[in-house]
């Protein structure tokens, strides 16, 4: 049999397989995963490995035995129910290269559900697209991946290499979901994660710090606002020195060698704001979470203490603050910035593969997000690749991924399983 028919016949079966596909997403979609209520996704998720025939793992995460890791950032929520769950394949040949295959089921807040279109978790169809919270980020390359396997079994072949297929929690605050797996020993030759990318690959990301800036003021009935302080408006002044450190990191990134074709790669972002008691008292109290993004190379450290010098030279510009400092406490991610490196090979067969499918060659993307690609690379030198479909809204409202973006990146994801593990006739 000619590559060319081995090819041909894993890219129909993606096509004949492009339905059940669908329905299992929707499912999956349909399960609200957020932070902390991961449990019933990863349930599904075993069931589908077990269905499947594949060894499974299913564990609770201990944080102790992650504290130590590079790259692991607090957790603040109830973690008591928390879970990896990683099926592996074994080939009865050993012949090509290991693969960790890599998604997260844990999804951001809907938000208000009457500013959605459809509701977040009644995922819908409709205009060759598929709605609901976690369809593009990333839920539908999850089970893609899990689909990628079953076209090659469905066209009359087996993988010559050891595969784990991995669904992990904690990606859209810490990360730990993935550490916990290489805690665990999972390792391979390569990994591959499918996130929404527009069909480009990431290239370079940035690093992620979450922190929380804890301003105390002092209460006073409204009819005499000025004896108080006011917590609020105190919080309002920390915010623009930090969007000044914004400005001054997006300086520096001018002379980074991927994120200087960006205009504003550095973005800080004061996302959650809790504050006062009252409407008529002067608010004792604000609590502000923050996000603001760091380059690959830059130390967390470092960066820590860049924020921590600005909240307190911010403090004793202020009239109230410079006597009644703020509270800066690290909330969750410490997340460094990863390029891909030492990647020649797993490149040059994902290549191919999208070669096969999409024609030409692959488009590198600067990515001002990040991925657990990072804890693989970072930590285990495991060249670790991020490649997905295309789709919108993603943190936002009625979020959605292309669903022929999502066909052609399954069976790109087929066709590199295929090239990078080896197969062979079944």
């Amino acid at each position: 049999m000619t590559t060319q028919d081995v090819t041909q016949r894993i890219l129909d079966a993606v096509d004949a397989g492009f339905d059940r596909q669908l329905a299992t997403t929707r499912d999956f979609v349909a399960i609200p995963s957020t932070r902390g209520a991961e449990g019933p996704c990863q349930d599904m998720f075993g069931d589908l490995l077990r269905a499947r025939g594949y060894e499974v793992d299913d564990w609770h995460i201990d944080l102790d035995d992650l504290k130590d890791m590079r790259g692991y950032g607090p957790i603040e929520h109830d973690f008591s129910k928390a879970r990896s769950v990683v099926g592996t394949y074994r080939p009865a040949t050993s012949a090509g290269r290991s693969l960790i295959l890599q998604g997260h089921c844990d999804v951001v807040p809907a938000g208000p559900l009457d500013m959605w279109e459809t509701p977040p978790f009644s995922p819908v169809i409709r205009d060759g697209r598929m709605y609901g919270r976690g369809a593009c980020d990333m839920k539908s390359g999850t089970i893609g991946a899990l689909y990628a396997l079953d076209a090659i079994k469905a066209a009359g072949f087996k993988p010559t290499a050891r595969i784990h297929l991995q669904s992990v929690i904690e990606e859209e605050s810490t990360g730990v979901g993935a550490l916990s797996t290489l805690q665990r020993g999972y390792r391979a030759d390569a990994c591959f994660i499918p996130e929404p990318t527009s069909e480009k690959m990431v290239r370079s990301q940035v690093g992620v710090i979450w922190f929380r800036i804890k301003v105390r003021g002092f209460p006073a009935h409204v009819f005499e606002a000025g004896v108080g302080a006011n917590a609020i408006q105190a919080s309002y002044h920390l915010i623009h020195a930090l969007e000044k450190l914004e400005a001054d990191w997006n300086e520096r990134a001018k002379s980074d060698r991927y994120f200087k074709t960006l205009t504003h790669p550095i973005n800080f972002n004061p996302g959650i704001i809790r504050g006062g008691d009252w409407a008529s008292s002067v608010p004792a109290w604000c609590d502000v979470d923050c996000r603001i993004a760091i380059l690959p190379g830059w130390s967390v450290k470092d960066c820590q203490n860049e924020i921590l010098a600005c909240v307190a030279s911010a403090s004793r510009d202020h009239r109230f603050l410079s006597n009644n400092p703020p509270v800066v406490e690290w909330s969750g991610f410490l997340s460094e910035g990863y390029e891909l490196t030492n990647s020649a090979e797993p490149e040059a067969a994902f290549g191919r593969a999208f070669s096969a499918v999409h024609g030409g060659e692959v488009q590198d993307l600067v990515f001002t997000a990040l991925t657990d690609t990072r804890f693989y690379g970072l930590n285990y030198d495991i060249p670790s690749l991020c490649f997905g479909a295309t789709g919108a809204a993603m943190h936002g409202f009625n979020e959605y991924v292309e669903l022929d973006s999502l066909r052609q990146v399954t069976k790109t994801m087929a066709l590199f399983i295929a090239e990078w593990c080896g197969v062979e006739t079944s």
